[in-house]
């Protein structure tokens, strides 16, 4: 692995609406080991192993990407770790860490294999993880993972720590569900240095479930969490779409990523990678470009150039997510762990 340009690096990528594209988040899997109820079925039906990028591929457009201006990788599934061999491609894109071409890989995680690589990530170049957590109670958590064990995360945590990662919680506000915990939430990630980010449920994909009986307004939490807390405004960004208030009491961050309440698309630098080369322009659309096609047909970086800029005239202006409480069916009928969180 290690894919080298042959040609000269090409102009930035920026959209018909002006926005510059910095950050490709790219999903390696659709696989993962938890079933979390927001997210997946319980009775999952994956990829053939035939369809999604190898290893290399991925290597090989991320790096085209990277020559674009990208600044930013983050690697998602499903649960990236769970991919065979994960950890040459996390060892490979850090040549562009030490060229200076790329400011950073991170990687959002469910936990369940941190105790096992972050030492390996760390020595890899990943400064930053994302983690999803949305309880702390054992028995909550298994309800909401369906295979989960929350000590197996916890383990993970641990790992982390020692490994000097810097770990971001993200917490999906369910109501009825974990509504109760979020002080306590806040508490936990912020005496472990920890920022937190809350989160609306996403309407993507059948999970079973209606979502209309999930989604709680983060305008509500935010409410709630000020009758505890004293939040202050912070102009702290991290390049996604979470906004930040500083936590007086604590002086740790806590972040509201509000997709449906209020969205953030005016300042959208990101686009997305499937694990089986679709590029998506939006996770809330359906517009998309087929980057496999051109890799496998035997396209030189030229084809593969030609199809991103392709892309970049689809980025849509905004999103349309929405909870359709007449269908309930989701907006977006691809699966959140398809095109990576």
């Amino acid at each position: 692995m290690g894919y080298s340009p042959s040609t000269q690096p090409k102009s930035g990528l920026e959209d018909r609406f002006g926005r510059h594209i910095t950050y490709l988040r790219v999903s390696v899997t659709d696989r993962c080991d938890f079933r979390c109820v927001y997210c997946m079925a319980e009775n999952m039906s994956f990829l053939p192993r035939r369809d999604l990028l190898t290893l290399e591929e991925l290597d090989r457009i991320c790096s085209a990407f990277v020559s674009r201006g990208v600044r930013k990788l983050r690697i998602t599934g499903g649960e990236p770790l769970v991919r065979k061999n994960i950890m040459s491609l996390f060892r490979s894109l850090s040549r562009h860490l030490e060229s200076g071409a790329l400011e950073e890989v991170t990687l959002t995680t469910n936990g369940s294999q941190l105790k096992r690589f972050a030492h390996d990530l760390r020595a890899a170049g990943v400064r930053r993880i994302n983690l999803s957590l949305d309880t702390l109670d054992p028995d909550r958590f298994r309800s909401i993972t369906r295979w989960g064990k929350l000590e197996t995360v916890m383990d993970g945590l641990d790992a982390a720590d020692a490994a000097g990662l810097k770990v971001k919680i993200n917490t999906v506000a369910l109501k009825g569900v974990n509504e109760d915990e979020f002080n306590n939430l806040i508490r936990f990630t912020h005496e472990r240095g920890y920022d937190l980010t809350f989160i609306e449920t996403m309407p993507m994909g059948d999970v079973d479930g209606d979502r209309t009986d999930q989604y709680l307004p983060l305008s509500v939490v935010r409410e709630r969490l000020m009758d505890h807390w004293t939040l202050q405004e912070s102009d702290y960004r991290t390049g996604g779409p979470a906004r930040y208030v500083t936590v007086a009491e604590t002086g740790g961050r806590v972040g509201f990523i509000t997709p449906l309440t209020h969205n953030f698309c005016e300042s959208c630098n990101r686009v997305r990678l499937t694990c089986t080369g679709t590029l998506y322009m939006c996770l809330g659309q359906n517009d998309k470009v087929d980057l496999r096609a051109p890799l496998r047909e035997g396209a030189g970086d030229e084809g593969l150039h030609a199809a991103i800029d392709e892309a970049m005239l689809l980025k849509p202006k905004g999103h349309d997510f929405i909870i359709d409480r007449k269908t309930r069916k989701p907006a977006v009928a691809r699966h959140m762990s398809v095109t990576g969180g």
